[in-house]
Parts: C-alpha cells; structure tokens; sequence
C-alpha cells in the first residue's frame, strides 16, 4: 500500500509549464499564498470553485504531513469598491468589512477550514508605501503628478509566468494614460480623487494599486521567496505578473514562488459567471439548495485547473454521490455494532480497499487530480455498501477509517453545519402546521407532534394568546 508521506508529488507549474517535482523551500513545511476575493459583492459559486481547490490542496499536502501555512488576501480598496461605496452612500471601509464577514460565513459554510490567516490589504499601508519607495529608489517605478506606475521595460522579466514578449503584450484591466511611459505600466499608487478615501505617503493622497497589495503581504509574512501562489487562471496576466515584477524587482531574489498554480473558470452555458450577465449564483443560495458535501463533490468532480461548465444536471448527479457518501459511512457505523470491532482479516474486500486507497493517493499525486481520486472513493463506497449489507468481520473498521480519512482531504462526507436561525426557521414551520391542526380540532395529531418534538428537546406550550418552544 502507498504511503502518502513517501510518495512523490507532482504539481503543474504556470511558470514552467510542466509538471515538477514539489519539493519546498524548507523540508515539510509549506507557505501557501492565494489572492482572494475583492469584496465589493457576494462570492458567487466560481468563487467558491477556486477557494474549495485550495483548501483541497492544504488539506491533501497536510495529509502527506506537510506543515502548511495559507495566507488568502482580502481586497480591500479597489474602484468597484470606492464605486459601490459610493452608489450606496457607505464608507469604502464599512463597506468591504460588512462584505467581508459574508464572505468569511462563504468559507465555513463551504468547509474551507484550511486557510491559516486572511490579510486585509487596508491593514498593510505603510509596507506597500515602503515598497514603492524601494521601487521608485531601484529606478523601477516613476512618478507622474500623484501618481506612481511600474515601469515595465525596466524589468526583463516581465512577461514569464504568461509566456509573453514584452513588445507582444497586450494591455488588459490597465486604464489608458498617456502619460505613462509605456501603455502596460501598471500603477502602484493612484492620487485621490475628490470624494476618494485616501492615505498619506511620500506622493500625496492616495490610495495602492491592485497589485501591489498582494506584494506588500505576501512580502510581510512570507519573505522574497516562498513556495506556492494560486489563484484564478484569470489572474494570471496583469496581476501575477505584476506581482512577479514588483517583488522580484524590489529584493532582487527569484522566483517569488517556486510554484504557481492556477484555477479554471466556472462558467454557465459557456460565459463566465459575472453578476451584469445575470447568471451570479450565490454560494449561500447553491448551499441552502443542495446542501456544501454536493457542491464539494461537484467541483472535485473537474481537475482544478479545468473550466467547469456549471448544469443543474450535473449538480443533482453530485448530490447524489454525497448523499450515497454518507449513507455508506453511517450504515458501516451501524453495522459494526454486530461486528463487535474485531481485528481485520486479510480478505478479498481489503485488498480491493488497499488498491483504492493508492488510486486515490496516486490520483492526488499527480498534480492534485481529484476526478480520478474521486473516481477511487467511490470504488471504496461500492465496497463499504457491500460489506455493510453482510458484516461478517473486522473489516468493517477499516472501511471506515478509509472513508474518513480520504473523505476529509476531499471534504465531501463532513456532517452538514446547520445554523441556529435555520434550526428555528424550521420548528417555526412545525408549530405553523401544528396550529393549523388545532384549528381544525386534530387534537391528536397536534399532541403526537408536541409529544415528538419534546423527545427531541423541544418542549411546546400553548397559551391563549400564543403557542411557543423552548429547547
């Protein structure tokens, strides 16, 4: 049988374009970036693909017994969101802490638990206005008016991680200038404009660009060079680009990460999701519907770097195989119960459990590929079904232990999360049909259901005025 922790793990690299070797900076310890969202609105469920991808990567590499740390940033000051500010009469600030706390309920509810710190790019001012003036010393950058920008040709390797020829570069998500010196500079610092927020710093006031954002925090918690960076495949011209430029330019130390790994794009009837398309589905909205194992079932069911095709189809399908993931666990778990726990025997079963078992490893060796580790689960589940309906030994542990410790690199078969508000929403409901039995004098059939809840701890009194429960 493999053994996870030994094996060689294979990752594809946007830099290299190809498959290397993962070996980190530091043996067995792993400092992991990924730019996350800017919260100017709700994450949507292509959001939610590319953070459930990440979490899946720290989780499996934890379970190869790497120490892994993962920083995701927060984007904090951005146009949409000095704009939506603006259009709702909101602080900039206020506006992206109350979106950031929606988010932060995305990510529990998605069980995306691996992330070890989020990085406001607000809270890290004072390094991006340091590092604009390393720049600005190297000759790297140039002021105009307020202004700072990044001078491209000064850095020969601008254009290396998009396999790109600085006079072929196009220029996308950079506003036209004509001041610039080139039209792919990019800026690092923007002057206020009336009505902006704004900090203080060397050129006036103003506010950071986008890129630099990142290079501030990634620089702060994890030095020049560290070992992974992801994010959308969608990221991976300007913005990582820039990146690149402005970290490796200022510390003079390459690469800024050894690995960069980037996500495909979830789309609906082949246009990518965006909210001014009206076809923006919430994650809150998807969770509520099917329910967070489906939905992680669904995205693991596409490799991560894979476009998804998002279908209501496929979606039920997913549901589906979660729901036979938890009905084959919670039968073993009944079933051992006649087993007694006895020591596993070396049976037909385990050695088709010990084949599955190093398909899923081998599948998640090669560069994360969840299709054909899920694939490998479910082949365990058609075992663990088969065993649950004649539980004749000890096997039964081991299919357990199995359908745990694999599921939770996925994380596909952990118990739902349901909310205190969702709990009372639904016995609410209860009562409401209970009363309507009252009304219509079914008196036995609204005690039977009082009698119920109670067992479940709800307790219901009636009144004159009212009927209520407590817990």
């Amino acid at each position: 049988m493999i053994d996870p922790t030994s094996s060689e793990l294979r990752v594809y690299n946007t830099l290299t374009r190809r498959q290397d070797k993962f070996a980190p900076i530091r043996p067995n310890r792993v400092n992991m970036f990924v730019c996350g969202p800017t919260v100017w609105d709700l994450s949507h469920i292509g959001h939610g693909k590319t953070y459930v991808a990440y979490d899946i990567i720290a989780r499996y590499l934890r379970r190869k017994g790497f120490s892994v740390f993962f920083l995701l940033n927060i984007t904090d000051v951005d146009d949409r969101i000095i704009n939506k500010a603006r259009d709702l009469g909101e602080h900039p600030l206020a506006l992206t802490k109350r979106l950031a706390k929606f988010f932060f309920k995305d990510m529990k509810d998605l069980h995306v638990e691996s992330v070890n710190l989020y990085a406001n790019a607000s809270d890290h001012i004072p390094e991006i206005i340091d590092q604009i003036t390393g720049l600005l010393k190297k000759g790297l950058a140039y002021r105009v008016d307020g202004d700072v920008y990044f001078d491209i040709s000064k850095f020969p390797g601008y254009g290396k991680l998009s396999h790109q020829k600085l006079e072929d570069l196009t220029v996308h998500r950079v506003d036209p200038d004509p001041r610039k010196k080139h039209p792919g500079d990019f800026a690092l610092w923007k002057s206020q404009k009336p009505g902006e927020i704004f900090w203080d710093s060397p050129w006036g006031k103003g506010r950071p660009g986008w890129h630099i954002e990142d290079t501030a925090i990634t620089l702060t918690y994890f030095g020049p060079t560290y070992d992974v960076h992801g994010g959308g495949s969608d990221l991976i011209f300007p913005h990582h680009e820039a990146e690149i430029a402005q970290a490796e330019g200022l510390t003079g130390k390459e690469p800024l990460a050894r690995y960069w790994i980037h996500t495909g794009l979830l789309s609906i009837k082949g246009e990518e999701m965006h909210k001014s398309l009206g076809n923006f589905v919430t994650i809150q909205d998807t969770i509520r519907k099917v329910g967070t194992p489906g939905l992680r079932v669904f995205y693991a069911g596409t490799h991560y770097r894979s476009p998804l095709e998002f279908t209501e189809e496929a979606l039920q399908q997913s549901v589906s195989l979660a729901r036979r993931f938890r009905r084959a666990h919670d039968q073993l778990v009944l079933a051992r119960t006649k087993t007694g726990g006895a020591k596993a025997e070396t049976t037909r079963l385990l050695i088709l459990l010990d084949e599955a078992r190093d398909e899923f490893f081998k599948a998640m060796d090669d560069d994360f590929n969840t299709p054909g580790a899920l694939a490998a689960y479910i082949r365990i589940v058609g075992l663990a079904e088969e065993e649950a309906r004649n539980p004749k030994d000890g096997s039964v542990n081991a299919l357990i232990g199995a359908l745990e410790d694999l599921g939770s690199v996925l994380g596909v078969l952990e118990t739902e999360t349901v909310t205190q508000d969702r709990v009372s929403e639904l016995v609410n409901f209860v009562l409401e049909l209970r009363n309507e039995l009252r009304s219509k004098r079914d008196y036995e059939s609204a005690d039977r259901i009082r009698d119920r809840m109670a067992k479940l701890g709800f307790v219901v009194e009636d009144s004159a005025e009212e009927t209520h429960w407590i817990t």
